[in-house]
């Protein structure tokens, strides 16, 4: 996966591609309902990345994390520590 780096913090953008929103869960693939099938963020999320300062961006990327957890995802190796 690849991550782009964007916004005025310069946090890694969780963006991964796969740019599908998804409707309903999804076990096989741990699609969760309004989210981004590929980066587990909402819209909002997505419209308002390069706004964010470095700090929110941060707390989006925990959201992910926890998103993975809830879907039977591991977590994303390219999360920032």
């Amino acid at each position: 996966m690849r991550s782009r780096t964007t916004g005025r913090a310069g946090v890694a953008s969780p963006c991964t591609g796969v740019c599908r929103m998804a409707a309903a869960d999804d076990p096989a693939t741990g699609a969760l309902a309004g989210l981004c099938a590929g980066c587990h963020r909402s819209l909002d999320e997505i419209a308002g990345w390069s706004r964010l300062d470095e700090a929110a961006q941060r707390a989006v990327w925990v959201q992910v994390g926890l998103r993975r957890r809830q879907a039977g995802l591991p977590p994303r190796a390219d999360a920032p520590r």
